[in-house]
């Protein structure tokens, strides 16, 4: 018994060391690359032999990647916010609240997740180019507020909150905005935060609807200058590529390394004593 416990643990170590060198192994040949000096070959060795940052650097430098950087954050900055407050708003009365419809309007908004973007790109374009958004934050922006994903999220949040808190709330002379804002708020902060980094994943990493939007290279994210850093320069400058990759995956790490532990579940349990 004791050496069938000890070879399932061995199995199951094996298999956590499999999965770790397929997910990380990836990341780690990048940064290899991108550590190797200018005059070291790429396809010499894994490891770099004389490591460097100038690849880190050059990427600003020679490929712009400053400035798409700059638009990236300011888009995912006001991004995040603005579908946090729409989507917490949104979702409450679908959740709390009793009117006529309300199963049809949460279905239409279930209903727009299954449709593809590409279906909708076209007209969608052409719609902002006749409002004058293209080629500005708020055309970038738009496309990242008040998602359905993020309604349906903080709906399922919301009906997890004993109806005790809020009718508690009710008695003591609070209006319906102020139970959301000092009641509701408050107890689903776990899920408003995975919804934030689901939104800087999506707006961070989006890249077909900035290249429809931007035509001018004054407004490329740094997903488009990324391909297009990928498209002008060749073979023997996969060291300045591998370097703008590590530098735009960064950001995503360190936010979810930042707020990973508020992935937590029952995060109003025990908050109503039966």
């Amino acid at each position: 018994m004791k050496r069938k416990r000890i070879t399932q643990k061995l199995m199951l170590y094996a298999l956590m060391v499999f999965i770790s060198v397929i997910t990380v192994g990836p990341f780690l040949v990048t940064l290899f690359m991108a550590l190797k000096s200018p005059g070291e070959n790429i396809y010499g060795t894994i490891y770099p032999t004389d490591p460097t940052l100038a690849n880190f650097t050059d990427s600003f430098s020679k490929a712009n990647f400053g400035l798409y950087f700059l638009n990236t954050f300011i888009v995912t900055a006001i991004a995040i916010p603005l579908n946090l407050l729409f989507c917490s708003l949104a979702a409450y009365p679908l959740a709390r609240m009793d009117f006529r419809g309300r199963g049809i309007v949460l279905s239409l908004i279930i209903a727009t997740m299954m449709v593809p973007f590409q279906l909708y790109m076209a007209p969608l374009f052409q719609l902002a180019g006749e409002l004058g958004l293209r080629n500005t934050y708020v055309g970038l922006i738009v496309m990242q507020v008040a998602t359905a994903f993020g309604i349906y999220l903080m709906r399922q949040a919301y009906l997890r909150i004993p109806k005790e808190l809020e009718e508690s709330a009710y008695l003591d002379g609070a209006n319906r905005f102020q139970v959301w804002y000092r009641v509701a708020l408050p107890l689903v902060k776990p899920t408003l935060v995975t919804l934030a980094i689901f939104t800087f994943m999506g707006t961070w990493g989006d890249y077909l609807w900035p290249l429809l939007n931007s035509t001018e290279s004054s407004m490329y994210t740094l997903s488009i200058g990324l391909a297009q850093l990928s498209q002008n320069f060749d073979g023997s400058n996969l060291k300045l590529i591998s370097a703008a990759s590590i530098l735009t995956t960064i950001p995503t790490l360190i936010l979810f390394m930042a707020l990973q532990k508020y992935f937590i579940s029952g995060a109003t349990d025990g908050a109503v004593k039966g």
